[in-house]
């Protein structure tokens, strides 16, 4: 049971007897973003950090909004995965916390509840559960971290080193 805020970290043990030895897991895994996962109803935010965890992603876990805006605060979060509804600091409340810190940080909120999301809210995307698959979101959360990051810069070969070939 999640009591507070937990932390999920690939493990960086050897791999000892293998071709390259010496190499840590956690180079071969290739961590992508942190994404800090905010959801009361426990069994929900494990599926999400399964699906996000096999996908690369590392995942802070919290199951209620000032855990998470305390996760938030200690560095490292990429992207924020709310749900709306939440007792004490509800999702909106939190990503309006993050963003007055963090403006460019992408927020995404959902909701079991609530089909169609009116009110103002400082989320980038609004997704209600049970309404899209889970590639959805995986693309949804990939669109947002490379908008953060920015166009991918392409080296010109004086840049590289390489000359242009004549």
């Amino acid at each position: 049971m999640l009591t507070r805020c937990t932390h999920f970290f690939l493990r960086t043990a050897r791999c000892p007897g293998v071709a390259g030895a010496g190499q840590h897991f956690q180079e071969a895994m290739k961590v992508k973003k942190t994404i800090l996962c905010v959801d009361d109803n426990e069994q929900n935010l494990s599926i999400r950090k399964v699906i996000l965890e096999t996908r690369g992603y590392r995942v802070v876990a919290c199951n209620n909004g000032q855990d998470a805006l305390a996760a938030f605060r200690q560095g490292g979060i990429d992207l924020v995965l709310s749900d709306l509804i939440m007792p004490g600091l509800d999702g909106t409340e939190l990503i309006a916390h993050i963003k007055n810190e963090a403006p460019c940080l992408p927020a995404i909120l959902f909701s079991g509840k609530i089909k169609v999301y009116e009110k103002d809210t400082r989320a980038d995307v609004f997704l209600p559960k049970g309404m899209y698959a889970p590639a959805e979101l995986l693309e949804r959360i990939r669109t947002l971290l490379v908008r953060k990051r920015g166009p991918k810069r392409v080296a010109r070969p004086e840049e590289t080193g390489v000359a242009a070939a004549s």
